[in-house]
């Protein structure tokens, strides 16, 4: 029985990867008012991969449930110069599960994501494309060269994510490495192999080994409106992340409890000595109740970290979809529609 998978007939070469094509994926959540011009350097984008690789594009765009006009406006959009997808999702099932969606449905070889906001420049895709096919990297991601825009707070908040994530991790996830990647043949192929429902394709990006390569850069301003990204939401990917990737705050209780453990070890030595040695009874009340409630707290806290796990253990057991799709397109560069589409429009 093989517990592995081989996935080395998809290996690249230079001379071999044009042929395969590239899928960029795109989700969108409520992105209606910059699409068609995110579409538009998409499509110039296209053509000079084309031109310079003689490689196939197409685009995947994933609705997330948008509220907005963003899944009338990609119906809309013009299959030039590479192949459109239009993948609209049941309801707002999040990022990770949107990108897994565009994984699903990529028809091509290598795959791209790149965010629907404008901030990921598709000038930068050519320099990703580049790593992949002349200098054969399988996982090119990007990261943000600095993060000098960000308060204080932020960039420590973040810094130290990281360095939860990455405690004791035999494959440490890159600092400010963000979902903005390609991905080759083999590696695309790799990540849709996990089974996993709670996914963090940060980390599974990275964990997949292969050669990979970092690429700085300076994200552009967003073209419209806010993100919706609030603080209360980061902590809570934040803690999606750790929790599906790592088992860093469990290790962290485990030693916040030694700790203890050993802190209330010395201290009742010390109350034993002070009254052998003296032969007085410490006063114990408010020793007593700043103990019982450090206790408490640090138990309580202990217990909300393995509820975390647990509440992962119960949602791989369900083993519910990740996502459902309520409606697929698609049109080919070539300009016929595909069955799905058609259907649709009759």
């Amino acid at each position: 029985m093989m517990l592995g998978s081989d996935v080395s007939r998809l290996s690249t070469t230079a001379a071999s990867a044009a042929a395969q094509g590239l899928s960029i994926v795109v989700p969108l959540y409520n992105e209606a008012a910059g699409l068609a011009l995110l579409h538009e350097r998409l499509v110039g984008l296209a053509r000079t991969l084309k031109a310079r690789y003689g490689l196939a594009s197409e685009v995947v765009y994933v609705d997330d449930g948008s509220a907005d006009n963003t899944l009338a406006i990609a119906r809309t959009l013009s299959a030039d110069a590479l192949d459109v997808q239009v993948v609209s999702l049941s309801r707002n099932f999040g990022k990770e599960a949107a990108l897994m969606a565009g994984l699903d449905h990529a028809r091509l070889g290598a795959v791209l994501f790149m965010d629907g906001d404008g901030q990921h420049p598709p000038s930068l895709v050519e320099k990703l494309v580049a790593h992949w096919i002349d200098d054969g990297y399988d996982v090119v991601y990007t990261a943000k060269a600095h993060r000098d825009n960000e308060s204080f707070l932020r960039r420590q908040a973040v810094h130290g994510f990281y360095a939860l994530i990455n405690w004791g991790a035999r494959q440490k996830i890159p600092e400010d490495a963000g979902d903005f990647r390609l991905l080759s043949p083999r590696a695309a192929a790799a990540l849709r192999q996990l089974p996993e429902r709670n996914r963090f394709f940060k980390g599974l990006s990275n964990w997949i080994g292969f050669r990979q390569i970092r690429v700085d850069y300076e994200p552009a301003p967003r073209a419209h409106g806010v993100t919706t990204f609030s603080p209360g939401r980061l902590i809570g990917l934040s803690i999606e992340g750790l929790t599906s990737f790592s088992v860093a705050p469990l290790r962290f209780a485990s030693l916040l409890g030694v700790l203890l453990a050993i802190s209330a070890f010395v201290f009742g030595l010390t109350i034993l000595w002070e009254v052998w040695t003296t032969g007085k009874q410490v006063p114990g009340y408010p020793s007593l109740m700043i103990g019982l409630m450090t206790i408490g707290g640090v138990q309580l806290i202990m217990i909300g970290i393995v509820g975390e796990y647990i509440g992962k253990i119960l949602s791989e057991l369900k083993a519910r979809p990740i996502y459902f799709v309520a409606e697929h397109s698609e049109k080919r560069a070539d300009g016929e529609a595909s069955a799905t589409e058609r259907t649709a429009a009759e």
